[in-house]
């Protein structure tokens, strides 16, 4: 895997990093990439929409009227759900919505879509993200000064205080740790710009 070069925050050249080919030379898996982003999604899910059945909603259970010579059709309880006020048949309750997948294929699915975005060129390098102060504009002009427009996540193995805090206030603009990386994320953003710790990190925690 040809090596790609590695930038100061003045966009400045200052090396090279070669990549693990096992890591970000993963093939394209669509299947697993929409199976994994469906899972992070279902574990999501708060799962508390509840509804009352006829037996939690409150009333009496006394039989109305008799069941025969009424001319009026036959019921048991004013909790029935035909009745207002009455019970909610087959409504939703409780519910756990995640589905864990297994670790490797979780792994998989990351290298699949970080080599997909290196194919893509949709991924750079830089020496570090250590800024100045924690204010948007320094964050904007770094943007501006690597070159770089769409929505972007920024990769490193520490975050640091600053550019959290510089990133926070710009709603295309995203920050991760290197060791918290997750598929939707990776397919959210156009760009992904790491640190060269951050890249190297993602090698030992997804290298096979």
């Amino acid at each position: 895997m040809d090596a790609l070069k590695v930038v100061n925050l003045k966009n400045e050249k200052v090396g090279e990093l070669a990549l693990e080919e096992s890591v970000f030379g993963y093939p394209l898996k669509r299947h697993l990439i929409y199976e994994t982003a469906n899972d992070y999604l279902a574990a999501g899910r708060s799962g508390t929409r509840q509804t009352k059945t006829r037996a939690e909603v409150s009333g009496s259970g006394r039989k109305l009227w008799k069941q025969k010579k009424t001319g009026r059709a036959r019921v048991g309880s004013i909790r029935s759900s035909i009745w207002r006020h009455g019970g909610t048949v087959f409504g939703p309750h409780p519910h756990d919505y995640e589905n864990t997948l297994p670790r490797r294929m979780r792994k998989n699915a990351i290298r699949s879509v970080l080599s997909s975005k290196l194919r893509g060129e949709e991924v750079q390098i830089v020496e570090s993200l250590e800024l100045a102060s924690p204010k948007t504009k320094e964050m904007a002009k770094l943007l501006g000064t690597l070159k770089i427009t769409g929505k972007v996540l920024f990769v490193d193995r520490e975050v640091g205080r600053n550019l959290e805090l510089a990133a926070r206030n710009l709603k295309h603009i995203g920050v991760a740790q290197a060791s918290h990386l997750n598929v939707v994320d990776l397919l959210h953003y156009d760009t992904l710009v790491f640190t060269k710790t951050a890249a190297e990190s993602l090698t030992e925690i997804y290298a096979p």
